[in-house]
């Protein structure tokens, strides 16, 4: 986070006719200012606190994402079945969100190569078993670590 004198700098810079717009973001309790012996919550300055706009975030569930896709398929002229759309919604929800945006393209290419109109469940586990998500791809290295050329058996030892 960041300590007094940034605070500082920060608030004479909102004093400014050309005030820039200020995002900050923090998962900090009430926690000591830095720079300062001083508590207060997420760490900033009350007189910068007391003029902040605090919108609270939280992960989305499973109907927002259903929704979210929904609309992107809207946006990018993608008619969707409901099967598929509900593996998109569970893939979103079980590996991330940008993700699942991601393979609604991609599967509408897969739907137009078979000739079809509208994105189908196979074209959705098509897309899925072709292009992998962070997490598949961290198991596939660590799988598979030993026979990349750059491996390091002392890094495996140590770990």
């Amino acid at each position: 986070m960041l300590d007094i004198e940034t605070f500082s700098f920060l608030n004479s810079a909102l004093e400014d006719d050309l005030s820039p717009i200020l995002i900050m973001a923090s998962n900090r309790g009430t926690t000591r200012i830095r720079g300062t012996n001083y508590k207060s919550p997420h760490g900033i300055p009350i007189d910068l606190f007391d003029r902040l706009l605090i919108i609270a975030t939280k992960p989305y569930e499973k109907e927002d994402i259903k929704h979210i896709l929904k609309i992107r398929a809207e946006e990018e002229d993608v008619e969707i079945d409901e099967e598929a759309l509900e593996m998109l919604t569970n893939i979103g929800v079980e590996t991330s969100l940008r993700y699942a945006i991601q393979l609604i393209i991609t599967s509408d290419l897969v739907s137009k190569k078979r000739k079809g109109t509208k994105v189908k469940l196979n074209d959705v586990r098509r897309v899925y078993s072709l292009f992998v998500d962070v997490k598949r791809s961290s198991q596939f290295l660590k799988e598979y670590q030993k026979q990349f050329m750059f491996f390091d058996k002392n890094e495996i030892e140590e770990n």
